[in-house]
């Protein structure tokens, strides 16, 4: 048996981590090849294992990615924010910003990869493709939290994805499938998020069946 109260602090308490990414920090090469031996035991598609793992820690590549990254941040998040927001979103928008920032400066990239591209759009076709890859993502990230690191899954950079292939050497059959930027974190304590009651967005046998009858 797992100790439950450990294992669910891990999973209440593993936050998309910006502000608090300690940039001077190094990471050590043999922390993210173990957490990537943990991602790697997680499901996927036919158990072909076609998922590849891109470490950048050169700074001059850093800083390129980062600068792709921030081409489109500045668009794409600007879209998001608006006159009456909650506090709870302007803070995400404003850490946002920061990683857009910062991002070239962070420790070190993780850009998870998997081997082909996504050639048929349909839900089957897409929904095993990166569900080949995504359970392995988070497992990575839950293995960086219980070592003291974090990271956030971000996705802007794939606005350039062909000029990031060839910073990176990235074959045309290899598709990126995000980046995580990865850091030490400025103190352990993270608490749940704010969410609603799981009564309310769960339904039973059907759309919108109530859980109490």
């Amino acid at each position: 048996m797992f100790d439950l109260d450990e294992t669910d602090r891990l999973l209440a308490t593993t936050r998309s981590v910006r502000r608090r990414l300690d940039l001077e920090r190094p990471v050590e090469r043999e922390v993210l090849l173990d957490c990537i031996r943990l991602a790697v035991q997680a499901p996927t598609g036919g158990n072909a294992q076609t998922w590849r793992w891109l470490i950048v820690d050169d700074p001059d590549t850093k800083a390129q990615l980062g600068e792709l990254y921030q081409r489109m941040a500045g668009r794409y998040l600007g879209s998001y924010r608006r006159d009456a927001m909650s506090d709870q979103t302007t803070r995400v928008l404003d850490s946002a910003d920061f990683l857009a920032e910062v991002l070239g400066q962070v420790p070190a990239m993780v850009i998870p990869c998997i081997r082909g591209r996504l050639a048929d759009t349909s839900p089957v076709s897409a929904a095993s493709f990166y569900g080949s890859i995504i359970p392995a993502v988070w497992s990575f990230q839950l293995a960086l939290r219980s070592r003291g690191l974090g990271t956030c899954f971000t996705t802007l950079h794939l606005a350039h994805e062909t000029e990031a292939a060839e910073l990176l050497g990235v074959p045309d059959d290899v598709t990126q499938v995000c980046l995580l930027p990865v850091a030490y974190t400025k103190g352990d304590e993270f608490s749940p998020a704010e969410r609603g009651p799981v009564e309310r967005i769960t339904y039973f046998d059907r759309w919108k069946g109530r859980w109490d009858r």
